[in-house]
């Protein structure tokens, strides 16, 4: 039986059955040659995709990593972040194996509908207090709701996190997550119906000694508008874009700045012909199409993208630009000059 994997004690058993004859090796075998049928539950359909989930754990994954750093600097000791597990569930599934009482932060995510919830255990809530007041992180404090004090604690600390989830979604979509309540009783915080499917990301947090769990609650309803986007491909392509972007920019534009075009004043124009152009000499006259007062074209390469005036600066010749030619109208100006 493929997948299953027995005792030793029911091994010794299932010996026994068969010495005895109690059971029958021939219906084992056919029993074990019977094609496996995975039962589908229809109350509860998967939501999410392979991928999906993969993405969301290498998401989750990056904040982890931003929350581990922020840690270790904010309480100077030894600290370990990781993503545990990601996983589908239904929200009544997630409400029933949360514990009484909790540290639980109820999170608004717009331009994302709906709220996302935030559930510490209490052991790792009172390890990070008692850090932050001075101790060694070490607590024998027993489970309990959060006194005014503790609370004022956490919600700094989940504000603070919340910058960096901000920034690990920002691959995916931007958002502005915030604090919109805290509770202790997992049965207040009814943010979908029971029967909804929500992802889990579960979260491992160890401070100096303590350990405990991190789980982040999201419906599918949230993250229903942004399905498409929660895949392996794009997240990788939106990240490498978004880390070297700045870089890209300052790279091009420093290469267009060294970047030389001719920049060519446009006096005027004359037709003639090729016997006039022949019989040409030093001192003759040529009568040009452009009047004194009339603005000269400017032309970057071949197109004219100002209009000046001619004159000097100090023992140099010059232009002043006079106005922009107007694009709507490049080619009807180009051709009268």
């Amino acid at each position: 039986m493929p997948g299953d994997v027995l005792s030793q004690a029911e091994i010794d058993a299932l010996l026994a059955g068969v010495m005895s004859g109690d059971v029958n090796a021939e219906e084992v075998k056919e029993a074990a040659d019977t094609k496996k049928v995975k039962v589908y539950d229809f109350k509860r359909p998967d939501k999410f995709s392979k991928d999906q989930i993969r993405t969301l754990y290498m998401l989750h994954e990056s904040f982890a990593r931003l929350l581990n750093t922020y840690l270790s600097t904010h309480l100077r000791t030894l600290i370990s972040v990781d993503v545990a597990s990601v996983e589908q569930l239904t929200y009544q599934e997630f409400v029933q194996s949360v514990a009484n009482p909790s540290v639980i932060s109820i999170l608004g995510v717009p331009p994302l509908k709906g709220n996302i919830v935030l559930e510490f255990g209490t052991e790792i809530a009172f390890a990070y207090i008692d850090r932050v007041f001075g101790g060694d992180g070490t607590t024998t404090v027993k489970t309990r709701v959060l006194t005014e004090i503790e609370d004022a604690v956490m919600r700094r600390f989940v504000n603070a996190a919340m910058t960096h989830f901000k920034e690990a979604w920002s691959n995916v979509t931007p958002i502005n997550p915030f604090l919109e309540a805290t509770e202790s009783n997992p049965q207040f915080t009814q943010i979908v119906p029971p029967s909804d499917m929500v992802v889990i990301v579960t979260i491992q947090i160890r401070i100096g000694e303590i350990e405990g769990m991190m789980n982040i609650c999201i419906p599918y309803l949230v993250l229903e508008p942004i399905m498409s986007k929660l895949t392996t491909t794009f997240w990788v392509a939106s990240s490498i874009s978004r880390s070297d972007i700045e870089n890209q920019v300052a790279i091009i534009q420093e290469k267009l700045e060294r970047t030389e075009v001719p920049f060519i004043v446009e006096i005027g124009g004359v037709q003639i012909t090729v016997k006039e152009f022949l019989t040409l000499g030093f001192g003759d006259v040529l009568q040009l199409n452009t009047k004194v007062k009339e603005d000269l074209p400017c032309k970057i390469g071949t197109n004219a993208k100002f209009y000046c005036r001619p004159g000097t600066f100090g023992k140099k010749m010059a232009v002043q630009i006079t106005r922009v030619v107007n694009p709507e109208g490049d080619e009807n100006e180009n051709d009268v000059q």
